[in-house]
């Protein structure tokens, strides 16, 4: 996958800031690649579950310390997942 990471997750791990920032680019973008940093102690799956619930995403894939979320379009969505 050649998305690269709009966010990365620090060392303050999951951020009030940091979830409102993902939901705003859910406005832009269905999918969503996050880069959890070395200086990190939590589990990138964890934060990967965490912010899913709070912005109202799916978590597509969890590789290392990088995920991907997804979230339809409201309107004309232009990714359909498979159920």
């Amino acid at each position: 996958m050649n998305l690269e990471p709009l966010f990365q997750i620090g060392k303050s791990s999951v951020t009030p800031e940091n979830v409102e920032a993902i939901s705003e680019v859910f406005n832009t973008h269905e999918l969503v690649k996050i880069a959890v940093l070395k200086n990190c102690i939590d589990n990138p799956k964890e934060i990967a579950t965490v912010v899913a619930e709070r912005t109202r995403s799916q978590v597509v894939q969890v590789i290392g310390k990088k995920f991907v979320l997804y979230k339809p379009f409201k309107e004309n969505p232009k990714i359909i997942l498979p159920k």
